[in-house]
């Protein structure tokens, strides 16, 4: 009796042991997690390039570290490069908006004046001054909002270069060893290998769109952008480009929630030619990028609602920082993957018991 009590016991205890093993290996590359998540995406976007040079060189070692260079060289070099700047832009316009809030308060005043003039406008009768004070806060909340996260971003130093280290470290193992790493996971795990290479597909496949969408179409529309608000004269125009290229994922509305004002303000302010610059150039040129790239770049690779899209954007960044834009659609495509194949397997499972054993195992 007691032989069949304690016939799973030892089954029991080592689940629990695998489990607390796990979580302690876990534990111990949580400071890493986002250091492995970028460099597990570079190496997948970058495999087609590895494949080419190790064709070329017959040596992985040489095709990694050639890879790893066009990287460097391409990608995280003028994303510092911007980084440095936009911290700068951002610590001029916080010091601007704290220390010289009069002109600040000038250029909306001058707003409120040209539109006191329009008959329609008055006959609201605004309170002037505290639409123009509560602007003002309004400038300071996002300033103090941007010098926030990008002190965040770069302020422990000591830290980033230690987590870039080992993103660097990890892409060239990556895309050194990446496909026998990936055929290892597969085989021990305690999955059916059909599901597992569909969570792999789902990742690379959303994590590359996303990453098409964010920083071809929104970068060229944040380029843009930037380009016509510094041939206007709008200040701190890279700040600007930026915050459009984040805004770009937004359905609908996208990155004109910024260049359309800003348009409106200068007409408004009298620089007439500026203002019809920017509203022209924002809806022919800049609307135009979305709708001409975004079939040609993502096709029907990513299977979600812009909606979604969006909603688990904004949910990442707000749950992991700056790497959420990527993982935020990622795990809403785990999500979708993972309802779908328990309803595959639900329905595999009824069909199973309908029809019976087979006629085979009964004779």
């Amino acid at each position: 009796m007691f032989d069949n009590l304690f016939a799973g016991f030892p089954k029991l205890i080592f689940v629990l042991l695998l489990a607390f093993v796990t979580f302690l290996f876990a534990h111990i590359l949580k400071p890493f997690f986002f250091a492995i998540f970028w460099a597990v995406l570079l190496a997948a976007i970058f495999s087609p390039l590895n494949k080419l040079l190790q064709l070329r060189f017959k040596s992985a070692n040489l095709s990694a570290g050639l890879t790893l260079a066009v990287v460097l060289i391409t990608l995280i070099l003028p994303a510092g490069f911007i980084l440095a700047l936009l911290v700068g832009e951002t610590l001029d316009l916080y010091q601007s908006i704290h220390s010289h809030g009069g002109g600040w308060m000038d250029s909306i005043n001058g707003v409120f004046n040209s539109l006191s003039n329009h008959p329609l406008f008055a006959r609201f009768n605004p309170d002037q001054q505290f639409i123009t004070d509560k602007t003002v806060d309004f400038l300071k909340v996002a300033a103090n909002f941007l010098v926030k996260n990008l002190s965040a971003l770069t302020g422990n130093t000591i830290v980033f270069f230690v987590e870039f280290a080992v993103m660097l470290y990890c892409l060239f193992y990556f895309l050194r060893d990446g496909k026998n790493l990936i055929d290892t996971i597969v085989h021990y795990m305690p999955v059916d290998a059909h599901h597992m290479n569909t969570f792999i597909s789902e990742f690379l496949v959303t994590s590359k769109a996303t990453l098409k969408f964010t920083f071809v179409i929104g970068g060229i529309q944040g380029l843009l952008g930037g380009l016509i608000f510094y041939i206007t004269g709008v200040d701190r125009a890279l700040v600007w480009g930026v915050l459009m290229v984040g805004l770009s994922i937004v359905p609908a509305i996208g990155n004109s929630i910024i260049w359309a004002p800003a348009g409106i303000i200068m007409l408004l302010l009298g620089h007439i030619w500026q203002g019809i610059a920017i509203l022209f150039f924002g809806f022919v040129v800049i609307s135009s990028v979305d709708n001409l790239l975004r079939p040609i770049l993502l096709g029907h690779d990513i299977q979600m609602h812009s909606l979604l899209i969006f909603l688990s954007t904004l949910g990442g960044i707000a749950a992991f920082g700056f790497s959420g834009f990527v993982l935020g659609p990622v795990v809403a495509a785990f999500f979708l993957a993972s309802w779908k194949m328990f309803l595959e397997i639900f329905s595999e499972e009824n069909v199973s018991r309908k029809t019976g054993p087979d006629s085979s195992e009964l004779q």
